[in-house]
């Protein structure tokens, strides 16, 4: 269970966890996970298979290379397939994607969630062993996607679940951002009406404007320029600068997503399990709170 350290300026912080004890298991994760209706269980239980994922996920090995601990016969315990093929099974079921959910509800329900301002931004992932849902990116000079999520004022992180090509322009993406996001808030009743969101200028558009105000949402965009020599006809856009430097937070998240190295580089070949690896990344970054609460 992560605690609070002191920080070289003399705040107080919450460290990420990287594995979850048993309290934080049957709590936060055991209820969304799916289970075999049938055949055996789990002969080690599923707490320390899920440590086992996230051992992967934080250390970036492979899964061959997982350490698996010796039975009393002095042979592993489990093998590492089982782990994988578990971890598959709750990827492409939607098992953690509802664990993501899970802390953003439990999240609200402690009042941890600022939704004051909101902060959105593009992440790229390389793709080094290909897959579906890549493409090339020529401003980026490689293969890979790129997903755009919404963060709060704490860098809590809402809505992951906009996944496209790293070739799809960051502003045709933000109207699917914006449902994923409207469905969590529906679902966990957060109320937005009011809410600044916070977006750099590649998300500039008149679409994507109309699109937030038509949410409740009030956008925080600098105007893209987009090398135009006259200024743009009309009333002159909404912008705050000195809200738009709280954009830190999102960057300070992907900052925060760095710590799993799983998630630096993707080397799945199926899209749904790589966004699986994210997902426990974010719903982790999630618990920081929940734990030191």
């Amino acid at each position: 269970m992560p605690k609070r350290a002191m920080g070289s300026r003399g705040f107080e912080y919450s460290r990420i966890p990287v594995r979850v004890s048993e309290d934080m298991f049957e709590r936060f994760v055991l209820p969304c996970l799916s289970m075999p209706r049938r055949g055996p269980q789990c002969k080690i239980g599923y707490f320390k298979l899920f440590n086992y994922v996230l051992r992967v996920l934080h250390t970036g090995m492979q899964w061959f290379e997982l350490p698996i601990d010796k039975d009393a016969d002095g042979k592993p315990e489990i093998h590492y397939t089982v782990v994988y093929k578990r971890f598959a099974r709750w990827a492409d079921d939607g098992s953690l994607s509802q664990f993501f959910e899970t802390t953003v509800r439990y999240l609200n329900d402690a009042g941890e969630l600022d939704v004051s301002v909101l902060h959105g931004d593009g992440s790229n992932t390389v793709a080094k062993k290909g897959g579906d849902g890549i493409g090339y990116s020529g401003h980026k000079k490689h293969k890979g996607e790129k997903i755009v999520p919404i963060v709060d004022l704490n860098g809590n992180v809402i809505a992951p679940h906009t996944v496209a090509p790293a070739n799809v322009h960051d502003t045709t993406l933000l109207r699917d951002s914006l449902r994923d996001l409207m469905r969590i808030a529906r679902e966990n009743d957060i109320s937005l009406q009011g809410t600044l969101l916070n977006l750099d200028g590649a998300f500039d558009s008149r679409k994507n404007r109309k699109a937030i105000f038509n949410r409740g949402i009030v956008p925080n965009i600098p105007e893209n320029k987009r090398n135009r020599k006259r200024a743009k006809p009309g009333p002159k856009r909404l912008f705050d600068p000195a809200l738009h430097t709280l954009r830190l937070a999102v960057e300070r998240t992907f900052a925060w997503e760095d710590k799993f190295r799983r998630c630096l580089l993707r080397f799945e070949r199926i899209q749904s399990r790589y966004m699986g690896f994210k997902l426990i990344a974010y719903a982790l970054i999630n618990l920081r709170r929940l734990c030191a609460a």
